[in-house]
């Protein structure tokens, strides 16, 4: 029986040949659930068994009232539910005060076991899913925490400018790190041309003399990087004696 949007399915339970009162199986088909679901689909055509379906009726019969009483009894819990609890928990005499008391600690301590389940539940999602993402991942490089910056590939780009008049540009080689922003000739870690520092709150840069040792200088911008011409040219010539000596 249904008025398009509250289905109710009955069966004869009670007395053969005889439409029960109350359904097996009711639902609200805009508030509809999973475990709703699936017995809907017993009812299809290409799974339909009239014997197993009666067989479960009963099943769902009691189980939707017994969850509909506890539903009245977590809503307004009447004196017989309160005095079970009570009288197995209270040693005293029942009076109207005691059922009083009573009366608000067994509502509360249900309440209480509800939010404890939901809570056990939603954790436990929620660490399979962390499980699912840290098993995804542990295969995965972990992520750099270097971000080159447009402003670093700009003072990079000047670099070049200046120094692609002695080398081929291709030989200067930039490499970020967490700590500053090298620049390299043949991308080797011995012949550093110079280092910027331009993601603190003083910006400078480091340039290098004969014997590599680091010379800090502060800058504005970084324009002022074309202000040392002359020494980051002869930071290449540097380079370059060495290998004549060799």
């Amino acid at each position: 029986m249904t008025n398009g949007i509250i289905y109710r399915f009955y069966t004869d339970l009670e007395e053969p040949n005889k439409m029960d009162n109350r359904p097996f199986l009711e639902f609200d088909i805009t508030k509809i659930k999973e475990n709703t679901v699936k017995e809907i689909e017993k009812f299809h055509k290409s799974k339909l068994d009239i014997s197993t379906i009666v067989d479960n009726a009963s099943n769902l019969k009691y189980t939707r009232e017994v969850k509909n009483l506890i539903g009245q009894e977590l809503a307004s819990s009447s004196p017989e539910f309160i005095k079970l609890f009570a009288s197995k928990t209270y040693n005293g005499r029942l009076t109207s005060k005691v059922m009083d008391e009573f009366t608000e600690i067994v509502g509360k301590a249900f309440n209480q076991i509800i939010s404890e389940k939901v809570n056990e539940r939603l954790n436990a999602a929620l660490n399979k899913e962390q499980e699912k993402q840290q098993e995804e991942n542990k295969d995965q490089p972990p992520l750099s925490k270097i971000i080159t910056t447009n402003e670093e590939m700009e003072a990079y780009q000047i670099v070049l400018a200046i120094l692609g008049r002695k080398v081929d540009k291709s030989r200067i080689v930039q490499r970020d790190t967490q700590s500053y922003f090298g620049i390299l000739l043949d991308n080797n870690n011995r012949k550093p041309i110079c280092r910027l520092h331009l993601n603190t709150g003083v910006k400078y840069i480091s340039l290098f003399d004969r014997e590599k040792n680091e010379i800090r200088e502060k800058i504005e911008t970084v324009d002022d990087i074309y202000s040392f011409e002359d020494q980051l040219l002869r930071t290449i010539d540097y380079y370059h004696s060495e290998l004549q000596i060799l």
